[in-house]
């Protein structure tokens, strides 16, 4: 079985594209640390996420946010070079760059309003509730 998991960050914000078929693919690239002290290096991951899971959250994969990606590694050889590629299966949001360090405009990154709050209705307070709960 051939199953990575890596803990990284994003080298480039994610982009959707379609095959002739019209099959979404979102790709990114992803920036694992390898070793430690002196013998630190890079590993880069050239990601791809087949499907409908690409095009929701390819607002939310920015270049330098922490991800998590599982998928199947493989490689490609392009001009004479070998690249790390990874079909991704699975992705985990670990955390947004916080430096303001980046030169483009930051993206709203708000979740869709669910329950009450979508139907405009005011949110409940822990008040609200009757404290003579019987267990």
């Amino acid at each position: 079985m051939n199953n990575g998991s890596f803990i990284g960050r994003v080298g480039r914000d994610a982009q959707t594209r379609f095959t002739t078929n019209g099959k979404p693919v979102t790709s990114f690239s992803v920036a694992v640390d390898v070793g430690f002290g002196d013998n630190k290096s890079t590993l880069w991951l050239d990601c791809a996420l087949w499907g409908d899971r690409g095009e929701k959250i390819v607002d939310y994969i920015r270049k330098g946010d922490r991800i998590g990606v599982i998928g199947e590694v493989g490689t490609r050889e392009h001009e004479g070079k070998t690249y790390v590629t990874l079909n991704v299966r699975d992705v985990t949001l670990l955390g947004e760059k916080r430096d303001g360090s980046s030169a483009d405009a930051p993206r709203e990154r708000q979740a869709p309003a669910r329950g009450a709050a979508a139907r405009g209705e005011p949110a409940h307070n822990p008040g609200d509730y009757d404290d003579d709960i019987p267990f």
